[in-house]
């Protein structure tokens, strides 16, 4: 083809893009001036609303304040008036002793006048017109009820249209993080009585500064009335919070304050489903005993259905929840599992037992197990690594436990090393344990009450990793928490307590 065939085609070809583009322009600027319009007119009418309210509340304080003078009025009047009755009558009774008196005067007999003019004087001296007040009872003045307006006309000559709010200013001093919560507290860098609520958005992050990429989205809580909110029952599965906070008038949305970073420390793992008892079901943070071991799954559900319900073992594991009010864990479909299941060898004989995926190596950790209600016999606690495949939890002198049969009658015993101490307590339907590794501490818990329920002290010499056997029923594993404030309080007066600290106590 001629080279200048192509050059001009290729112009045409830009200039076509280029018209397109001007038409889309084109439209897109007829759009916004229909939209310029309508918003226009809606913030007219919003402005007529506005107004006539003012008006409306300008005739309401006109006439109460109108009613206000017009009852000053009655009052001084009718005292005016009162007081104007009163004069009168005396006047009256005045003119009277005056004839009298003047008819007296041309009395001839002495007696006769000696006894008029003590009639007179009895009367003079009783007449109204030497008791009443000559001063009025009220003045006529109404300034105490006078009007100036100066100030109100300035405040309303200075009406105008609703400034953007100023980003708030987050008190990093002030916020809180413990107990699985979050306090957020927060300031506007000067008085503004237009803000009508305010807007807390958070992101959880492993990341110590906030980042543009490879974040997650903003979670947002709207219609915020203090200058101050907690998010409570959070999960703290990532290393750090990011928090950030606007203003928000009628009319408009403020800036956001500047993003701050809170540390959320917390110990997540997940149960290890690649290691764990070919007879145990784990799937994330739940484990079920499977007499099966995999085999057989739709002869189970087929007895399930012909009991007439759901197997109870299921039905727990979608009731029960991470943190109270969350969601459940995640089913996984039996089929998909069959390879991972045929290539465990971790455990197995009599030892019914999955181990956590992290380790802990140093530093305070708190977690979380709840058992279904028809759980027969289950095992929580820590061991080393070197936990052997046919070893049980609290039978090494590498691992230690709280124990829970519920056959025929039910007990709780602490095991380690093999030895046994039962426990004379109730036991709690959430177990709550903390590892204190530095300090060389295991203690459980009464998740709920936070009672103590026992403590192993020793001197942790490998890296620990959360155990657990389980025989006829499930667990629920709740990871990423804090160490609860009572957790904490009872930990520095346990040096009080007795009876909770036992004898199978050892260096491992």
């Amino acid at each position: 083809m001629d080279p200048h065939r192509e050059a001009l085609q290729r112009i045409v070809s830009n200039l076509a893009n280029k018209n397109g583009e001007i038409h889309n322009f084109i439209d897109m600027l007829n759009h916004t001036i229909k939209n310029v319009q309508v918003n226009s007119s809606n913030a007219i009418s919003e402005l007529d609303e506005e107004f006539d309210g003012l008006y409306s509340l300008l005739d309401e304080m006109k006439g109460s304040m109108a009613s206000t003078i017009q009852q000053e009025e009655a009052r001084k009047v009718q005292a005016l008036q009162e007081q104007l009755s009163q004069c009168s009558n005396a006047l009256e009774s005045s003119e009277e002793l005056l004839e009298l008196a003047a008819q007296s005067l041309d009395i001839k007999d002495p007696v006769e006048f000696l006894k008029a003019a003590r009639q007179i004087k009895e009367r003079v001296t009783m007449a109204s017109a030497f008791r009443i007040s000559l001063k009025p009872t009220v003045s006529d003045s109404m300034t105490h009820l006078m009007v100036d307006f100066t100030l109100e006309r300035r405040l309303l000559q200075a009406v105008n249209f609703l400034p953007v709010p100023k980003a708030p200013e987050i008190d990093l001093a002030a916020c809180l993080v413990a107990d699985n919560c979050i306090t957020v507290s927060w300031r506007m860098p000067e008085d503004d009585g237009r803000i009508d609520h305010f807007v807390l958005e958070y992101r959880k992050t492993n990341f110590g500064l906030p980042r543009v990429k490879d974040e997650q989205p903003w979670e947002l809580i709207d219609y915020i009335k203090a200058t101050e909110y907690t998010l409570s029952g959070l999960k703290f599965d990532t290393k750090y919070v990011n928090l950030r906070v606007q203003a928000c008038n009628k009319a408009v949305a403020g800036e956001y304050s500047d993003p701050v970073t809170l540390e959320t420390k917390a110990f997540v793992f997940s149960l290890d489903s690649t290691s764990s008892h070919l007879n145990l079901k784990v799937e994330d943070t739940y484990v079920e005993w499977d007499p099966t071991g995999g085999k057989g799954q739709e002869k189970v559900k087929g007895k399930e259905n012909k009991s007439g319900g759901q197997n109870p073992l299921l039905k727990s594991n979608r009731s029960s929840s991470l943190r109270s009010g969350g969601p459940s864990p995640k089913r996984t479909p039996v089929n998909t599992r069959s390879s991972v299941r045929g290539s465990r060898d971790r455990f197995t004989g009599e030892s019914y037992t999955v181990l956590g995926d992290s380790a802990i190596e140093s530093g305070q950790h708190y977690w979380e197990v709840r058992a279904q209600k028809d759980c027969k016999s289950y095992s929580v606690g820590v061991t080393y690594r070197n936990l052997g495949k046919f070893d049980q939890l609290g039978k090494t002198n590498s691992s230690w436990c709280i124990h829970i049969n519920n056959w025929l009658q039910t007990t709780i015993s602490a095991k380690h090393n093999n030895k046994t101490k039962t426990l004379d307590i109730t036991v709690p339907d959430r177990i709550g344990v903390y590892c204190d590794f530095d300090g060389g501490q295991l203690t459980f818990y009464n998740a709920n009450s936070k009672e103590l329920l026992y403590t192993f002290r020793t001197k942790f010499t490998q890296p620990l990793l959360p155990g657990f056997m389980i025989w006829c029923g499930g667990l629920t594993v709740s990871t990423g928490l804090q160490v609860p404030s009572a957790v904490k309080t009872l930990q520095k007066g346990e040096n009080v307590l007795s009876g909770s600290t036992g004898s199978l106590n050892n260096t491992a």
